[in-house]
């Protein structure tokens, strides 16, 4: 698992892609030109062409890092979601169209039409399975906005500390896929949970264009008892606005913690709070570089870090906590025989929950917004509520 492995893996699945979509375009075109008259074989032949061709295009735009190219953020959030809704609707239908080909070609000349019509049922199902799934991810569990308590054990935690409510919310990607009006409900909820710290890690936004000041605006809007802080995503980075982001939150009383440290005294005990901008994954062997500077003794010592695969570094560092985002806790996610398969799972191992090295605690959340496709399935958005208590 990692950056060159879930690399290829995306790679790999998008080129698939879209040679079975320009297999459908063939099939289609053959079927246009047995049925139809010349002339409006011609047209809806072009027709077909252009449509795969914008399919393709979306598609290529869910490449790693598609995301730096300067395009309208509308235009290519709805092309790249379109792109992906399509093809895997589609490619179901062309699967099983070949399947039953295959099969009917196999069996003896006269088929018996109860077996052709439980092929075709079959075919229909198959096909069908997916649309439904993908739409109920697009239409309901996108916005279906849960919160997830997490009782956090944490050796040695002082007894001013024992029940600390830590609010954290990530990956809100504020764009076409998600309204200011939708995650003001998102904000209006974790008020209401009264936490006494709120934590933002990262990834306000998908790309260049997508409306930072409208999310900044909402998120300065989150109330607990001592203040909020956050650190920066990969897609502040990706749009090129970490230093806006920096600057105007700082303004709006909102500190994104770039490699420093602030300290909260609760009771006669003290939090120690760092944050690092995002972790490049190709820059693996330097992660967290300088970050055991932060660490304060006789505190607990909290990290922010957007990316989760610091995580065996920051453990052998000595912080206490880590709080990560980024995984979307896979988005798509589908259990299998009690494991979960998703394409977080090729970059690392820590794609959503509570994971353990020592004495050392990290929580991954599933996060607020999406990337890519519209839809979540088995990855529901949440904002965490972590509890913390003695172990």
């Amino acid at each position: 698992m990692g950056l060159y492995l879930g690399n290829t893996v995306e790679i790999v699945a998008v080129v698939a892609l879209s040679l079975v979509q320009w297999r459908i375009a063939i099939l289609a075109n053959c079927q246009i030109k047995n049925h139809l008259p010349q002339s409006a074989a011609r047209w809806l032949s072009r027709l077909v062409m252009l449509a795969i061709t914008l399919a393709t295009l979306g598609l290529m735009l869910n490449l790693p890092n598609a995301s730096v190219l300067r395009l309208n953020p509308h235009l290519f959030g709805w092309m790249r979601g379109a792109g992906l809704f399509w093809a895997f609707t589609s490619t179901p239908v062309w699967i099983a169209w070949w399947l039953i080909n295959r099969l009917s070609r196999r069996s003896e000349p006269e088929v018996d039409p109860t077996r052709r019509a439980l092929l075709r049922g079959a075919g229909t199902l198959a096909a069908a399975i997916p649309a439904g799934l993908l739409g109920f991810g697009a239409l309901v569990e996108r916005t279906a906005f849960q919160v997830r308590e997490i009782e956090m054990p944490v050796p040695g935690l002082h007894p001013d500390l024992n029940g600390l409510r830590l609010v954290q919310l990530s990956d809100i990607h504020l764009s076409a896929y998600l309204s200011e009006q939708e995650f003001a409900r998102v904000v209006d909820a974790a008020n209401e949970l009264r936490g006494h710290i709120v934590f933002v890690t990262g990834d306000l936004i998908s790309v260049r264009g997508d409306p930072v000041d409208a999310c900044l605006r909402q998120i300065s809007r989150l109330r607990s008892d001592s203040g909020m802080m956050g650190c920066l995503g990969n897609h502040e980075i990706y749009a090129g606005t970490q230093n806006y982001t920096a600057a105007q939150g700082a303004r709006l009383g909102i500190p994104f913690l770039r490699s420093q440290a602030r300290q909260l005294r609760f009771g006669n005990a003290l939090v120690n709070i760092a944050g690092v901008d995002y972790q490049k994954m190709s820059d693996q062997p330097n992660y967290l570089q300088g970050a055991e500077s932060l660490i304060a003794p006789h505190a607990l010592n909290l990290l922010l870090s957007h990316n989760p695969d610091v995580f065996p570094v920051a453990a052998k560092q000595g912080w206490d906590l880590t709080l990560a985002g980024h995984t979307h806790g896979g988005q798509v996610n589908v259990e299998i025989l009690h494991h979960d398969f998703n394409m977080a799972r090729f970059y690392t191992p820590y794609v959503y929950g509570h994971y353990r090295s020592g004495r050392s605690s990290i929580y991954v959340t599933r996060g607020i917004g999406t990337i890519g496709m519209p839809a979540r399935l088995g990855a529901p958005p949440e904002i965490a509520v972590i509890r913390l208590r003695k172990a």
